[in-house]
């Protein structure tokens, strides 16, 4: 079995009683299984999402490369509260920085609606892109142009460590077992990401992280080298040949 959480759902605490091999993502998830089975290999990522591309990115995006470009992570389906913080403080992040805002298809109608009457007028607005969903090679592109990602603390975590790109982290409050909690911190203290919490979670506050990772390139650049050391890019192919060394057994 495989734990991809810092704190395993029950399936897995319950599976763990027969299984052979324990992998898991974070090595505190380890705590909780039998110690002679486990072992921390990281979190198989998509394949076509491991490497970000840089090439055309500006033009493909229409973007200017002077200016630094953030990208707002909430999921497949958005993150509303996110979202929200994000259009209350758009009026000041578009003076200094390119926005890439994938918004959730249930939120776009709305976020649109919103940031059309904030945005009305405002000389820099071009620079605020929303999407309801990026696809693999968009996705690529804005990672590739990102200065800094800002997303919630599911398996998405895992992909942005690959791209080495420095984050933001919001974890969920009410997830299963606090289990995006305990990813985002576990995630922040290899380095490659600061955490805030949802009920500390404003514009104001936002912005101001913000602003002090990206005018600090050094800092950046240190939190690039954690996560590409934290992201295990040879996970896949542990689990596969550990899954190929069990079958092998059986044979007689």
């Amino acid at each position: 079995i495989h734990e991809s959480d810092s704190a395993p759902g029950r399936s897995n605490l319950w599976a763990a009683k027969f299984a052979k091999r324990i992998a898991v993502s974070f090595e505190e998830a380890g705590q909780f299984f039998p110690k002679g089975k486990v072992a921390w290999v990281g979190q198989p990522i998509r394949q076509e999402l491991q490497k970000t591309v840089k090439e055309g990115v500006y033009e493909y995006l229409k973007l200017d490369p002077n200016i630094p470009v953030i990208l707002i992570l909430g999921g497949s389906l958005g993150a509303e509260i996110i979202n929200n913080v994000i259009i209350e403080a758009l009026p000041d992040l578009i003076k200094k920085y390119q926005i890439i805002h994938q918004v959730g298809k249930k939120n776009l109608e709305e976020v649109n609606i919103r940031t059309e009457l904030i945005l009305k007028n405002n000389p820099n607005k071009d620079r605020y892109l929303v999407y309801p969903f990026l696809d693999s090679l968009a996705l690529k592109m804005s990672a590739g142009a990102a200065s800094l990602i800002i997303s919630r603390a599911g398996s998405m975590i895992f992909e942005i460590a690959s791209w080495g790109v420095p984050s933001i982290i919001i974890p969920i409050t009410s997830s299963h077992g606090d289990h995006q909690r305990k990813n985002a911190f576990n995630y922040a203290r290899s380095g490659s990401a600061i955490v805030i919490e949802e009920i500390n979670l404003t514009q104001h506050l936002l912005f101001a992280e913000i602003e002090k990772l990206i005018s600090n390139p050094a800092k950046r650049e240190e939190m690039s080298k954690d996560a590409l050391k934290f992201a295990r890019s040879d996970a896949a192919s542990k689990i596969a040949q550990e899954l190929i060394n069990i079958a092998l057994s059986h044979e007689k």
